[in-house]
């Protein structure tokens, strides 16, 4: 086992899952792990999930079981920490276990758009910016200005006016299978697929189950990778669903820039979380096609790469690691070298 100390603690914390990385101060990973996702309420459970993981860390890694004073920065970047007031509480109750002597928490889509994003100084000016957009669960869409200002979205569920991530998808596939069951909408190969996902045969059936609390309502998010494949056949209604996402993200994205004044830039977006980083070609290619459409010089990548990568090189941008160290732990999570140039007009995937 290494002998390295560590001297990043990584965390990204989404709604379905939490990984937490160590890292070294020459990039070298040290050690992955994960588990369950963040509450949804930010409270004390938020720091016993991260400290469970980074004893496990600390015993992969063959470090000291001691947390305290163990690396020099913690970097977390956490899914339902959406307003300022939220990330102060989670910083200083991060702080408050004396694991690094530097904290920082931020939305967790802020991993995603970091990940993405190049290494070095391009034409005198790090292009450490742009607009990252999360779709995994649920969805979020931040950005960040070249001096430092950011705009993103309270991304609270339709309460918020947000739509999509696997939830989203899935609740509207068992939608339009019901209703092509019961004769409201077109026929659709969801009418069969959800139904069998849940070992059921028709959509109405699976509506009674989760009435009766034999389905999770949480498990429709199972279902978004039906309506990727059903659209790959050819299914009209899939494809209308999957066409919706591309809409909706490229809304999202398009609202940042103008926030931000952006619309004459050359913005590099970057797409991440588990719906997006799976690339399926409708969806990828529809949403660089609305973006593009605005901003012709919006430069898409998609990251496929878990966004703790992204975190851990918060972490190394927070302790002034340098180039070679960035592209160790790149190496290491699979991402490509972000010093290539971004690409123009289509999606990318790193």
């Amino acid at each position: 086992m290494s002998e390295a100390p560590a001297a990043v603690i990584a965390i990204d914390g989404g709604n379905s899952k939490t990984d937490l990385a160590l890292v070294a101060a020459d990039g070298s990973l040290l050690a992955v792990e994960r588990g369950p996702g963040m509450p949804v309420k930010l409270s004390a459970a938020n720091v016993d999930l991260i400290a469970e993981l980074l004893r496990a860390a600390c015993a992969k890694a063959g470090l000291a079981p001691e947390l305290r004073d163990m690396a020099t920065a913690t970097v977390a970047c956490v899914a339902n920490v959406d307003l300022p007031e939220d990330e102060r509480q989670l910083e200083r109750m991060l702080a408050a276990q004396g694991w690094t002597s530097s904290t920082q928490v931020a939305n967790d889509t802020f991993a995603v758009l970091r990940a993405g994003l190049d290494d070095v100084p391009a034409a005198g000016a790090s292009r450490r910016w742009g607009v990252g957009v999360t779709c995994g669960a649920g969805i979020n869409c931040a950005g960040l200005a070249p001096d430092g200002r950011t705009a993103g979205y309270l991304a609270l569920g339709q309460l918020t006016g947000d739509w999509g991530g696997g939830f989203s998808l899935g609740l509207e596939a068992q939608w339009h299978a019901i209703r092509a069951e019961d004769g409201r909408g077109p026929a659709t190969m969801l009418r069969q697929l959800v139904p069998v996902h849940f070992g059921l045969a028709e959509p109405s059936e699976v509506a009674v189950a989760v009435h009766q609390g034999k389905i999770g309502f949480g498990r429709f998010g199972e279902l978004s990778p039906l309506v990727f494949s059903a659209a790959d056949d050819g299914d009209a209604v899939a494809r209308s669903v999957v066409l919706q996402l591309a809409e909706e993200i490229g809304l999202m994205v398009m609202a940042v820039v103008r926030r931000l004044g952006l619309t004459t830039a050359r913005v590099p977006v970057v797409l991440g979380g588990g719906v997006l980083a799976a690339s399926n070609p409708l969806l990828i290619t529809a949403t660089t096609a609305r973006i593009t459409a605005e901003v012709p010089d919006c430069a898409v990548r998609v990251v496929q790469a878990a966004p703790v990568a992204g975190a851990a090189l918060l972490g190394l941008d927070r302790i002034g690691a340098p180039a070679g160290a960035m592209r160790r732990l790149r190496e290491s999570f699979g991402l490509k070298d972000a010093g290539e140039p971004l690409p123009g007009r289509r999606g990318e995937s790193i």
